[in-house]
């Protein structure tokens, strides 16, 4: 085995384990915000929702930042200095009494994560080869939902004793996290180039179809954040219990570790990105339009289930495409920037979301959420079929830079 070839195998061991800690982390914590607030507090979902919103808002609006800093220092500063901020986040969450605070703890832990998460998306794409990278993907998707479960277990039992220990939890994870990357994280660089960081920057901006691609993914973002707002409020309500938000997180993990792989490795030799990504997210729409109708668990996971597998069949092709247009030259730049729509589909989702939720509980249609939401997929699904097929995406740029 050549030195290269050892070099980027220790490399995605180690993204595996990296990945384990950050996603065990955020799951910890994250899912049981809007129970604790919205259900146990009686704050509004509207404020909890924005404070959601402006987390997913900073951290992946001003991703291109965090990257093109990256592109500039390199991955391992970054990392560490933005796991400590997501665990001074968490820290911060457990004293939250006061909406402003919760805002506060929300905003910390967004730019932790504006640090962190641009360069180890670009690690991936620096130590994995373009044919491999989609199966790379598809196992990390599978990891993300493996952890999410134990995540939220954990986190639905320390729920029980007080939400402080929930918060505590998820911060000593990512302190964790950023010991193990100063100790064993190489200084990589993620480009090929140390350009100023305001070259990366213009070169993503003058990417037309990459931005195209990015801004049209925000429909799409708009209802996968659901799943840690409207989909536990949802399984609450008819539960009567925020320990069977736990069940939600287990057929997630199911779905993914049987079928995740699989999927990727059949669909990849049959079908372009494009159409997997459409096809996913095909399935996520109908899964939402009967939610607000169901009245018992059986039919609620039921949906949630094939919600699940419409993203075990979109996500990996949708990470795959924009890791496929990234430029090598500027990778944390583009990783940054492909988080825009997410930005945008987060923060509209979830204070969007809690906004539905709240007039619908007013009006007594708690189906309106659900029927805009998929109204929205909709939506998104003509924005990516006319950009697809009215616009091809070159081959070469589909094989890399």
């Amino acid at each position: 085995m050549s030195s290269v070839t050892q070099a980027r195998s220790l490399g995605k061991y180690f993204l595996l384990l990296d990945n384990m800690l950050v996603v065990l982390g955020f799951f910890v914590v994250f899912p049981l915000i809007s129970i604790h607030f919205v259900e146990e507090l009686g704050w509004a979902a509207l404020l909890v929702g924005t404070a959601l919103g402006l987390r997913q808002f900073i951290q992946q609006g001003l991703g291109i930042f965090g990257g093109a800093i990256a592109d500039k220092l390199g991955a391992k500063p970054m990392i560490i200095v933005g796991m400590l901020m997501r665990a001074a986040g968490f820290a911060l969450m457990a004293i939250a009494d006061k909406p402003w605070l919760l805002l506060l703890s929300c905003a910390l832990s967004g730019l932790g994560g504006t640090l962190f998460d641009p360069p180890r998306t670009a690690l991936v794409i620096k130590l994995t080869r373009p044919h491999e990278r989609g199966r790379f993907f598809s196992i990390l998707m599978m990891q993300d939902s493996a952890c999410a479960v134990i995540g939220a277990l954990i986190g639905s039992w320390l729920l029980r004793y007080d939400f402080h220990l929930v918060c505590w939890a998820g911060a000593l994870i990512f302190i964790i996290a950023a010991i193990v990357n100063a100790w064993l994280l190489p200084a990589y660089r993620i480009s090929t180039v140390r350009a100023p960081m305001l070259d990366g920057m213009r070169r993503v901006l003058r990417d037309k179809r990459f931005v195209k691609y990015v801004l049209t993914l925000t429909g799409y973002y708009m209802l996968a954040v659901q799943v840690m707002l409207m989909l536990p409020i949802r399984v609450n309500e008819i539960a009567g219990q925020p320990a069977a938000v736990k069940w939600m997180y287990a057929i997630e993990a199911a779905l993914s570790l049987t079928l995740l792989y699989p999927i990727a490795r059949w669909s990849e030799k049959r079908f372009s990105l494009e159409t997997r990504l459409m096809a996913g997210l095909v399935v996520m729409t109908i899964s939402l339009f009967p939610i607000g109708m169901v009245v018992n668990l059986q039919g609620l996971f039921t949906l949630i289930g094939l919600f699940y597998v419409g993203s075990v069949i979109a996500e990996p092709a949708r990470e795959t495409l924009g890791a496929s247009l990234a430029d090598s030259r500027a990778r944390g730049s583009y990783m940054g920037f492909s988080r825009l729509g997410l930005a945008l589909g987060g923060a509209i989702g979830y204070s969007g979301g809690g906004w539905l939720y709240d007039v619908g509980q007013r009006l007594e249609i708690p189906q309106l959420p659900w029927l805009m939401l998929g109204l929205i997929g909709l939506a998104t699904l003509a924005g990516l079929y006319r950009q697809f097929h009215h616009r091809a995406i070159e081959p070469e740029m589909l094989q890399g830079r």
